[in-house]
């Protein structure tokens, strides 16, 4: 008598498919709570990196050994982007092995030591480890947690994805917006110790909130043998792959070939990336993300440049003297105001003008993008002039570049999602991440490559963001005939059937 794989007659322990409803998702709580908790451990550490790096960073005997402006400013751009490389590693561990729901719970308890490490030595070598177990742990969870929130819809309430979106991103810089204000604070009273643990702890509140969700997600199954099919099966020749290798990735994937057994269902996650439709889903959006790479590398400067230009300004404002690590908790505030302005004004408004699309957001968003710069090129004109202006004025660069990040961020999560084939949300979510990384190694390379040797910058003052203000001019200028030629696909998960 024939055997029944195992797989096959199991029970499902968990929803592998949306159920048909018109209602929000039963997970969606877990989700944002998660999130929120997980963005103030990250944005909390992060908003003090800079200024830990210049002030408080020692030496193995324990004697203070700041680094120069420049080197903390390559430094944190290179964490940075890794943290946006690694969710390449953690969509394939997700798609082909894991699984979302798994990967996040167990990339995020590494993501946890890496916090105590910050905590515990303050030293370049605790620094180096804590800063590489978060980057592992934080990129690695990143793509499943952003595609894991659209899993959870079916064609019913499809409609809903994008107002959940939008809270997704409000949960984000909820957490960022209350970490951004007490954690400089714990770490001007009580030291480095309280400031990075802090955010530890609330690494593991997340963790535990998304583990008390696990029986209202969706878990859509990992893709396995279907994602390989997807990315290599169809009719695209450039992507022709020789039958012989097929037949051999059959066998290993079948356990024939003992020295090399994968699980059957990796071989349809590799098939669907690299022929049909996906490959020409990467393809095509990777072409939109080089062009949002240059936004990033503008926009995480405001815990590097920003941080460091408000150590020179007058922070006396609105009755309160301001940490200069603490007024980057206006980017999320604002974030909380302006998402419900462009929800209900500013893009029902641009609607009646003419049509907008995702790809016209993101247009729009990068045409903004440079201005925030021109803002800070001028504050600093005055600072070099022998002033010290008003930190009132970062208002308005913050005001300029919140603004393009909802055209362009919010817009580029959502599209993605839409564009991915089903099985290679994941992975195309961290296809869209490597345009963080991208930017952030741009601002790194150009750091490094501007310092002298005697610790001055090749690009001094203002000409330091007027340069940064040509790259995004241009980058906008180009993105136009391109978004005009991209050839829009959507990919919705499908829903269980109905139960008779």
């Amino acid at each position: 008598m024939a055997l029944v794989p195992y797989r096959i007659m199991k029970k499902e322990k968990y929803l592998t498919a949306p159920v048909p409803s018109g209602k929000m998702p039963a997970g969606i709580p877990y989700i944002l709570t998660n999130e929120a908790a997980e963005r103030f451990a990250f944005y909390g550490s992060r908003c003090i990196l800079v200024f830990f790096m210049t002030h408080l960073l020692k030496s193995a005997s324990g004697a203070l050994a700041p680094m120069t402006a420049e080197q903390s400013k390559t430094w944190f751009h290179l964490f940075v982007s890794a943290v946006y490389f690694t969710p390449l590693l953690g969509a394939l561990i997700s798609d082909i092995w894991l699984g979302k729901y798994r990967t996040i719970l167990w990339f995020s308890v590494l993501y946890c030591f890496g916090f105590f490490a910050l905590a515990l030595d303050h030293t370049r070598l605790g620094l180096a480890v804590g800063l590489i177990l978060i980057a592992v742990g934080s990129g690695v969870i990143k793509p499943c947690v952003s595609a894991n929130v659209g899993d959870q819809f079916g064609e019913t309430n499809k409609h809903l994805i994008s107002r959940v979106y939008q809270w997704f991103y409000f949960a984000i810089n909820l957490g960022a917006f209350i970490s951004n204000l007490l954690v400089p604070e714990l770490l001007e009273r009580y030291g480095p110790t309280v400031a990075f643990g802090v955010p530890g702890v609330f690494m593991v509140l997340a963790t535990i909130a998304f583990w008390l969700g696990r029986e209202k997600f969706v878990h859509i199954p990992r893709g396995g043998l279907e994602f390989v099919k997807e990315c290599f099966s169809g009719q695209e020749k450039f992507t022709h792959i020789p039958r012989a290798a097929l037949v051999f990735l059959e066998r290993c994937f079948s356990g024939q070939e003992k020295f090399l057994h994968i699980p059957r269902t990796a071989l349809g996650f590799l098939k669907k990336c690299f022929v049909g439709e996906g490959i020409s889903a990467i393809g095509k959006l990777s072409i939109i993300y080089l062009f949002v790479a240059p936004f990033w590398a503008l926009f995480d400067q405001m815990d590097s440049s920003w941080m460091l230009q408000a150590e020179k300004m007058n922070r006396d404002w609105l009755g309160y003297t301001w940490l200069p690590t603490q007024i980057v908790a206006l980017n999320p505030l604002m974030i909380l105001i302006l998402i419900p302005a462009f929800s209900y004004v500013i893009y029902p408004a641009i609607n009646k003008v003419f049509p907008l699309t995702s790809l016209r957001k993101i247009g729009l968003g990068l045409l903004v993008a440079g201005s925030p710069f021109v803002v800070s090129a001028l504050i600093e004109t005055k600072i070099t002039a022998g002033g010290a202006p008003s930190i009132g004025w970062m208002v308005l660069g913050y005001a300029l570049l919140t603004s393009a990040e909802i055209m362009v961020s919010i817009t580029c999560l959502e599209f993605s999602y839409t564009q991915a084939p089903k099985r290679m949300k994941s992975f195309i979510m961290a296809v869209f991440l490597l345009s963080i990384s991208l930017g952030n190694a741009f601002t790194a390379i150009v750091n490094a490559v501007i310092e002298n040797e005697d610790g001055t910058s090749k690009l001094a003052g203002a000409h330091y963001y007027w340069f940064f203000v040509g790259v995004m001019f241009v980058t906008a200028l180009l993105f136009i005939p391109i978004a005009k030629r991209y050839p829009v696909k959507n990919y919705i998960q499908d829903e269980a059937p109905v139960p008779d």
